[in-house]
């Protein structure tokens, strides 16, 4: 069985950092391509960076140069070192497993509880 466990969400004023981590079990970790989603209030959940098993990594224009995803597979985990954070950084973070369907990134696990990360202005 499939558990993904995030945490290092927080409060933060803008221009602040945090680190998230999500830690897995229930896979062969090193096997998997892994993303960081997040989901703002009223929003749809987006991928946000992911990282392949090789180590190489991909962001979305709006957390490039600020988002750093990275991976520990001695320990099973996935990294998000975020920075220079803004206020529409807001949304719950989650991590999961990536997988190509139809052409399509999805995600392919369960998801954990997620970590908020609120940035006040």
């Amino acid at each position: 069985q499939v558990q993904l466990v995030e945490s290092g969400g927080g409060l933060v004023q803008t221009g602040g950092s945090l680190r998230l981590s999500c830690v897995a079990s229930g896979i062969i970790f090193s096997a998997y391509r892994l993303g960081w989603y997040r989901q703002a209030p009223g929003k749809e959940r987006e991928l946000v960076a992911r990282i392949e098993v090789g180590g190489s990594t991909n962001y979305i224009d709006s957390v490039k140069g600020r988002f750093t995803i990275s991976r520990d597979n001695g320990v099973n985990t996935v990294y998000l070192q975020m920075s220079s954070l803004k206020p529409e950084d807001t949304a719950v973070y989650y991590c999961n497993t990536v997988n190509y369907q139809a052409g399509n990134l999805r995600p392919s696990g369960s998801w954990g509880q997620g970590t908020q990360v609120t940035v006040s202005s």
